[in-house]
Order: C-alpha cells, then structure tokens, then sequence
C-alpha cells in the first residue's frame, strides 16, 4: 500500500514540471527501432509503469455506494460486450490511463490519454495470445504510448499502430466504446456496472489532477508538451468524434449536434457512412451505411428512446452500437467506422488532412 500510496503523491505533480522539453532518455531502446522519428518521443515526467494501468478492477452497480463518486455530468467511456455494460470513468482514467479487462472471457482494454482527451477500446487478444497493456510513460504528440507486457512492444494509442519493438508495424485492432456522460449512460444500460471507488490505490478520484495554476487543462488552450501540426480551425481543446476509413479522416464536434440525436448521412473516402449524436448528451456514434447484402441505408433520429438512436428508410431500429432491435434486419448489425472521440488539436496533428464536417 505504501508503493501505491506513493504513485499518486509523486508521480501527478511531476507531470506539471518543465518535462515538455526532454526528450526521451533512460526508457530509450535501440534508435533504429522506432517506426517514428526519435526525436518526436518525449519523456512524460514519470518512469515506465509509474502511472499504474489497472487490471481486472472491481466493478459494482450504479446503485453501490462505491459507484457515488461518478456524478451525472462526468465523462465514462462505456462498452457493451455479450449483452454486459461496463462504465469506466474519466475520474478513473485520468490517473490510471489504461484498464486491463475480461467481460464474458472476452479480453479487453481501454486506453485513455488525459493528454489528447482520447478513449479508445483495444482487443488485448494479439496473434493468439492474451497480453495486458502498460503505460511506457512516454509520449508522441502528446498523446500516451502504450506498451504490450508479452512483448515489451510499444503502441501509438490515435495512431493505432505499433512503432517499437517485436509488432512494429503492426495495428491495433480496436473494440467499439461509447464516450458519454454517466447520467446517459445510465439512461442507456440501468444494468450497467462501473468501476468501484476501491481500486487499491489511495487517490481521490474527485480530484482533477491535471491543472496549473488553477487552470483546468481541460478547458483551456494550454499543452504540456509540443506537438508536430498546429491545426487552427477549431478551439485546441474541442472535443471532436473523427472517423478514419483507410488514410481518410474526417471530424464531427459533438457541440455542432442537435440538442437532440441527430443523424448524418456522410459519404468518407467513397464509403458511405452514417453518424449519430447529440451534443446535450455528449456522445456520437458511427457506422457504414452499406449492409452485407449490398444495400445503402439512410437513416433519421429516433428520439426518446435510448439506447435506440436511428431508423433506416426501411423501417429496422439500430442502437448505439450498430445492432438492429425492430424492423426487417432485427438481429444484424452495422459494421462500425474506425473511430474515436479526441480533443481537436490531437485529430489535426496525427492526421492533418482530416476534414471537418460542416452543416
């Protein structure tokens, strides 16, 4: 306990040092390894493992007294897997980053970067084998670089690819996640479970950990360490959904939604594709509109009925993670886009040709 009470004691507070301006030093391996250029990996502040990823937390019912320190308005990335709902709460992960999980034998893991406002769901299963997920305590464009434990390996997190060691070259292969606020997803899933106040470290999850000055990093334009493309056209810190079809990429602010769900029908890259959100609830979702027998759907809000959230011209009921509920095609599922809720200025670094989708 003495270990984990030290972690959070002296390894936040670093992050707020003049670290923005060292390069990569005692975690470095062979320079030749890097698929990215070496000088663009920065040392975060903290050793590797300093920040410590969770593995198989508890989990209790919205209703537990554990779960009382998850507020309606905060953020939790959610995900659905076999019909069980799991919450994982920014609280959780800003000072985490990384939760190894199993649902229904299922191995996954939520990677999260406090840096970039990014939550991404990672298949843990590579080349047939089971590995957990570690923070190197590196970074490139701000943004967290994970590493597999099975092979030391280390992952670009938005840029879904490994750039070090015995993987190099190799993608990610990504499980879909929700980011919304805890009182949606509760409306969404009642039976949710979510990660208990009780993790083992000693920490007060209520405490935002990443201000300066009393600034809150979240809100505003400050960065902690440089990035390689300084996008202007939207404030630094917008929270955005990007979809990426091959080398595409294109961006949907979740402010420019509907108070209420909206649908859009989008064409990326020559693949149409529809995207569904809503700013007051602080989520979007994303999808091909080509299903299996070839035919092009177009889809309208549903409203009031979470978690359904569209209907296609042809009458079937899809919810938020692409399943059809009522309607002709009940029981299939819509293939879902590559894609990620992120702060803008992190979209517009790791892919600075990204599109901005525009009413």
């Amino acid at each position: 306990m003495l270990q984990k009470l030290f972690v959070f004691l002296i390894v936040f507070p670093m992050l707020f040092s003049n670290c923005q301006s060292q390069k990569i030093s005692s975690d470095k391996q062979n320079s030749s390894d890097w698929l990215i250029p070496e000088n663009l990996v920065m040392y975060g502040g903290v050793p590797k493992d300093g920040i410590p990823a969770l593995t198989n937390p508890v989990f209790v019912p919205a209703s537990s007294l554990y779960a009382g320190y998850v507020e309606d308005n905060d953020l939790v990335i959610g995900i659905m897997v076999n019909n069980e709902a799991r919450a994982y709460p920014h609280k959780i992960l800003d000072r985490h980053e990384i939760v190894n999980d199993t649902i229904q034998n299922t191995p996954v893991g939520i990677v999260y970067c406090p840096l970039t406002g990014s939550g991404i769901g990672w298949d843990r299963k590579i080349n047939g084998e089971i590995t957990e997920f570690g923070v190197s305590g590196l970074l490139y464009n701000s943004n967290v670089i994970p590493y597999d434990k099975n092979t030391d390996s280390y992952w670009t997190q938005m840029g879904l690819i490994c750039i070090r060691g015995d993987l190099k070259g190799q993608k990610v292969t990504t499980v879909p996640v929700i980011e919304t606020t805890w009182a949606t997803w509760k409306e969404m899933f009642p039976e949710t479970k979510v990660i208990s106040s009780q993790t083992g470290y000693y920490s007060n999850y209520s405490n935002y950990p990443y201000k300066r000055n009393g600034e809150d990093y979240r809100e505003s334009d400050f960065l902690i360490f440089p990035i390689t493309n300084y996008d202007d056209r939207m404030r630094r810190k917008e929270k955005v959904h990007g979809i990426i079809i091959d080398e595409s990429a294109k961006a949907y602010p979740i402010s420019s939604f509907n108070k209420e769900i909206e649908t859009i029908n989008d064409v990326l890259n020559l693949t149409p594709v529809v995207v569904a959100g809503s700013s007051q609830r602080h989520f979007a979702v994303s999808f091909i509109r080509t299903v299996e027998d070839g035919t092009v759907l177009e889809f309208s809000p549903v409203q009031g009925k979470l978690p359904i959230v569209m209907q296609d011209n042809e009458g079937t009921t899809w919810d938020v993670f692409g399943n059809a509920v009522e309607g002709p095609r009940k029981g299939s599922r819509l293939r879902q886009v590559e894609s990620f809720d992120a702060y803008w200025f992190a979209w517009g670094t790791f892919y600075p040709d990204i599109d901005i989708y525009k009413k």
